[in-house]
């Protein structure tokens, strides 16, 4: 087994020497504002190489053992991008999988599928306002689905959206973020949308959406087609969110007489954006960065509260 170097950076080896100076250079961008007054030539050849692979590195697949703010990774010879990619694949399959047996099993059971249904009102996994206490609903909801088209929809967004967010941010991070989602989801609708139930993932696909602006808001400087992918997200989720709002208020009541919510994408969202800037990984933190951590971790904090003291205080609501 290959031994594990002390560092390497530009595919060379880095020296306790060099890794002290790369680190006097780190602590002076975050005090000087990056201004670069009174840097040697060689704090200046080093700022350059450490952008330049901040650049490049964000753009791989990034070991989720370390804190991608450093730019050298620790890494034994032996070590492959592929085994990584592969453990992200499994993880989001497992997901996936879940996904296509609740829906087959119940699709078996109807003895029916269809684009909008059936849906399971019956089952003990759907979220129903008049089963709050049954507090698995709020999180196993995600594994139902209202028709192939609904199906469709949230996986193909999960393998289009999360992969990419997992194999440079992690599986974990990722998991946090989806799970956030699909909590705010279900706690939101039992808020301000009480009236309905709620079946699909469409909180945790949301939260997915909204984890790429995050990650656009902390890293916009280190990645290619930023703006690109800003546009592709609005335009995704605008037209889903349009859709939903058309069928609940235009459309009328659709799947066999159930209201559409549209709640839960709009608070998944909102989750997703919030986990998204606590514990996606921030390749050049900034002071302003730091504020906006804890501002997102103060709402968020704020609205899982508000939500669960309003269900323990109004339990048969609606």
């Amino acid at each position: 087994m290959a031994a594990r170097s002390e560092g390497n950076c530009m595919g060379r080896e880095v020296d306790a020497k060099e890794m002290k100076q790369l680190a006097k250079v780190q602590s002076y961008e975050r005090h000087d504002g990056g201004k670069g007054r009174g840097e040697s030539r060689v704090e200046l050849e080093l700022r350059h190489k450490f952008y330049y692979n901040i650049v490049y590195r964000s753009l791989e697949n990034i070991d989720s053992r370390i804190d991608t703010r450093y730019f050298c990774t620790r890494h034994s010879e032996n070590e492959d991008a592929s085994s990584r990619e592969i453990v992200t694949f499994e993880s989001r399959i497992s997901v996936l999988s879940g996904t296509l047996c609740f829906f087959t099993y119940y699709t078996v059971i109807k003895g029916e599928v269809n684009p909008s249904g059936p849906v399971p009102i019956d089952s003990v996994f759907i979220y129903r306002p008049d089963k709050r206490l049954e507090l698995w609903r709020f999180a196993f909801y995600m594994f139902l689905h209202a028709g192939w088209l609904h199906l469709l929809f949230n996986l193909g967004v999960q393998v289009i959206v999360g992969l990419p967010l997992e194999m440079v941010h992690g599986s974990l991070r990722i998991a946090a973020v989806y799970m956030a989602g699909v909590l705010a989801g279900s706690l939101g609708t039992s808020v301000f949308d009480a009236e309905v139930y709620l079946v699909g993932a469409s909180g945790g696909v949301y939260a997915l959406l909204a984890a790429h602006l995050a990650n656009v808001l902390l890293n916009y400087n280190n990645m290619e087609f930023g703006i690109v992918r800003l546009i592709g997200i609005f335009v995704i989720a605008s037209a889903d969110v349009g859709f939903a709002i058309y069928d609940r208020y235009a459309a009328g009541e659709i799947y066999a007489g159930l209201p559409v919510s549209y709640v839960a994408h709009l608070t998944g969202a909102l989750a997703g954006l919030t986990i998204g800037l606590l514990v996606l990984k921030n390749f050049e933190q900034r002071l302003h960065e730091q504020l906006l951590w804890w501002v997102a971790l103060g709402v968020y904090a704020a609205c899982t509260i508000f939500a669960v003291m309003y269900n323990l205080m109004h339990p048969n609501h609606p």
